[in-house]
């Protein structure tokens, strides 16, 4: 299976939760990336797997996404966390209410908000360079979601969750072009 559409992500996290509930283990998890852009911002189809970031029992959830997978017929990593090097100390997430664990357990779920996506996502940009990368696609996806209005407001944005000092020169390059290509197009849809 090459890629899991949101009714795919959806009943695996569902699977989850009822895992979860089961073994009475509260599991918060955090998912980012195209998973949160497909379950939340409609802004994906699909996605090759589900970046995410859990506190809690780590070995519960392992072995939950493991039997997932095998029943799914799904990669054993469909549910990963090599996320992790691109998230912020200023983090900014929000729960989903679909997803509430009881005391008794279950899973609480969270995405970013979108500004802190399209941060991480400029940050996570992929080498290939403009051309080359689902990451250009988002980024453009998610900067007239949120309305950023200049390549200047990109950068800032991306500074409110990542020090400047952090940023690297690739990213403030990518985040430039990227910017001209959306500006251009906003003006050619003005016109239409």
């Amino acid at each position: 299976m090459a890629f899991l559409t949101k009714q795919d992500i959806l009943r695996g996290l569902h699977r989850l939760d009822e895992k979860a509930r089961g073994a009475k283990v509260i599991v918060d998890m955090a998912v980012y990336g195209g998973a949160a852009l497909a379950l939340v911002f409609d802004l994906r189809q699909a996605t090759r797997d589900v970046d995410a970031v859990v506190r809690g029992s780590q070995e519960f959830l392992r072995r939950a996404a493991g039997e997932i997978a095998e029943e799914e017929g799904w990669p054993a990593d469909w549910l990963n966390d090599g996320v992790k090097g691109f998230l912020s100390h200023h983090e900014e997430l929000r729960a989903l209410t679909e997803f509430q664990a009881s005391n008794a357990g279950g899973l609480r779920l969270y995405v970013p908000v979108p500004e802190y996506l399209f941060a991480m996502k400029c940050m996570a940009m992929r080498p290939e360079g403009i051309e080359g990368s689902r990451d250009i696609a988002d980024i453009e996806a998610l900067a007239d979601k949120i309305g950023v209005a200049s390549t200047d407001a990109a950068l800032a944005l991306v500074e409110k969750f990542y020090p400047a000092s952090r940023i690297p020169p690739k990213v403030r390059f990518g985040v430039e072009e990227i910017m001209e290509r959306v500006l251009v197009k906003r003006k050619k849809d003005a016109k239409a």
